[in-house]
């Protein structure tokens, strides 16, 4: 099956006689002729949408997937007449991956808040918002890459895991493979204490007696107990 990216499909020049797009339900709304089908890949924002007459194979093959459901939809795509859209995909056959129950799967075409969102880490990045914010994170990163490298910087991986406190700071956030209650450290993984980082600066000093100009880019973890703004 070759797909297309909504994205790449929002973007088409011309009409195109057969398209596939695959991706999951947003939105379904039933009329007596037809149902209007929302999808969305994650390739972009905003949904792509499919017409699905009744009484078709598309139909058929629809069923009774909705909001959550994994499908991929074959069709036409076609100029859209609604507003705010340029083009719309004329399902000629559906396949469904997955269902999602609409009774209990969690997210509904309504705004959800932060602290009902934290006990769905796996499904909140298909909401508009975090959706959002995880790509303004990709380009944000993508921007300081292409900086440092048309400075010639090399861009290196410093260790995660490490015994060295570079900083001073103290609170480190501890990592062992030992039982709880377990305090001989020769018996743990390394044979030592181990901590998250937090910070690549020293091993960044020592590759830049050989490298010159470089750079980290995290992640790096604190232990203090800050809640100011200028550390979340």
């Amino acid at each position: 099956m070759q797909r297309t990216l909504i994205v790449n499909a929002l973007a088409a020049e011309a009409p195109q006689r057969q398209i596939t797009v695959c991706g999951w339900i947003r939105t379904r709304r039933d009329a007596k002729d037809f149902s209007f089908v929302e999808i969305n890949d994650g390739s972009c924002l905003t949904n792509m949408q499919c017409i699905v007459d009744a009484g078709t194979a598309a139909h058929e093959g629809l069923g009774d997937a909705n909001t959550g459901a994994s499908v991929a939809v074959t069709g036409e795509l076609v100029a859209s007449p609604g507003k705010g859209q340029k083009w719309e995909v004329r399902a000629g056959s559906i396949r469904v991956f997955g269902l999602a129950d609409p009774e209990s799967f969690p997210l509904q075409k309504k705004r959800h808040s932060d602290e009902f969102l934290r006990g769905i880490a796996h499904l909140r990045m298909r909401t508009n918002k975090y959706g959002a914010a995880f790509r303004i994170r990709s380009e944000a990163a993508r921007a300081v890459h292409d900086y440092f490298h048309s400075q010639h910087f090399s861009w290196v991986h410093t260790p995660i895991l490490t015994g060295s406190d570079c900083e001073g700071a103290g609170e480190m956030f501890r990592v062992t493979a030992l039982p709880a209650g377990e305090k001989d450290l020769s018996r743990d993984f390394f044979g030592r204490q181990a901590n998250l980082t937090v910070s690549g600066q020293l091993e960044a000093e020592a590759l830049a007696l050989g490298l010159g100009r470089v750079y980290t880019f995290g992640p790096t973890f604190r232990a203090e107990n800050s809640n100011t703004p200028r550390h979340a």
